[in-house]
């Protein structure tokens, strides 16, 4: 997103708050986050004030197509899984009327590597009710017709299929928890969908993209020399808030006494 102290920043598709919270935390910016969901929208409002950014980042219950506001940069991670491919156009559109004429926008979100498929009647029924999971192939005709440019494609491959196997591990180890609040088979059913959604992104077409996108072609840097930059001064960072461990002694040297 190459963000800078200031900007305005909108997280279409907000959810618990995660995201739009770091962003503020992290480079000083103005978060403003939509989702349809009242309960999100409860905790994340919560989180913010509980973090001091109520000032910095506002969550609202609002459908993305209603905002008018110009931003600096956007950024929809996991939502767009559930906009419907008839409707592809009229997000890309919309989100070029929300973006500035410097602006840049990340799209994050779960993706065939293959051609274009339909979602498993299972995810369609109990997990996700009317999600899709597209193609590059169906995606880029709408970001081209909107007028936005293609900047850079990220394909995450294995990646996704390693933050499936901890969410399972975390689910076992917890599912005494989720069995009393929901019941046995709620637990047998999430169990299965982790377990069929990690296979799917190892051994199958499952992938995540992430698509970087602009309104012209030098918003950004010529090279993804910066990204590399940017990630790196993060991990210095964050490595200088965790607490220093202390250094481990070395081990005392035996005498040839003590062998005896």
């Amino acid at each position: 997103l190459r963000l800078k102290a200031g900007q305005t920043v909108l997280d279409i598709g907000s959810g618990w708050g995660g995201l739009g919270l770091y962003l503020a935390k992290s480079f000083d910016v103005d978060v403003q986050g939509v989702t349809l969901s009242t309960e999100q929208h409860g905790v994340a409002t919560d989180r913010a004030h509980a973090q001091g950014l109520e000032n910095r980042v506002h969550f609202e219950v609002k459908d993305y197509r209603e905002l008018n506001e110009r931003f600096d940069r956007i950024v929809s991670v996991g939502m767009f899984e559930h906009v419907g491919v008839n409707h592809y156009r009229t997000f890309f559109d919309k989100s070029a009327t929300l973006l500035k004429p410097d602006g840049v926008m990340l799209l994050h979100t779960i993706g065939r590597s293959g051609a274009p498929w339909a979602t498993s009647a299972f995810i369609r029924k109990y997990i996700f009710p009317g999600g899709y999971v597209p193609s590059l192939s169906e995606v880029m005709p709408a970001i081209e017709k909107s007028g936005l440019i293609v900047t850079d494609i990220e394909v995450l491959r294995l990646h996704y299929a390693e933050t499936l196997r901890h969410w399972s591990e975390r689910f076992a180890a917890n599912r005494d928890k989720a069995k009393a609040i929901y019941d046995e088979r709620f637990c047998r059913m999430w169990e299965f969908y982790l377990a069929a959604s990690e296979a799917a992104f190892r051994w199958q077409d499952l992938v995540v993209f992430q698509i970087q996108i602009a309104k012209k072609n030098d918003t950004l840097p010529m090279s993804r020399d910066y990204m590399a930059k940017c990630e790196k001064a993060l991990q210095l960072r964050d490595m200088g808030h965790r607490p220093k461990t202390p250094a481990a002694k070395p081990a005392r040297r035996r005498k040839v006494a003590d062998m005896e």
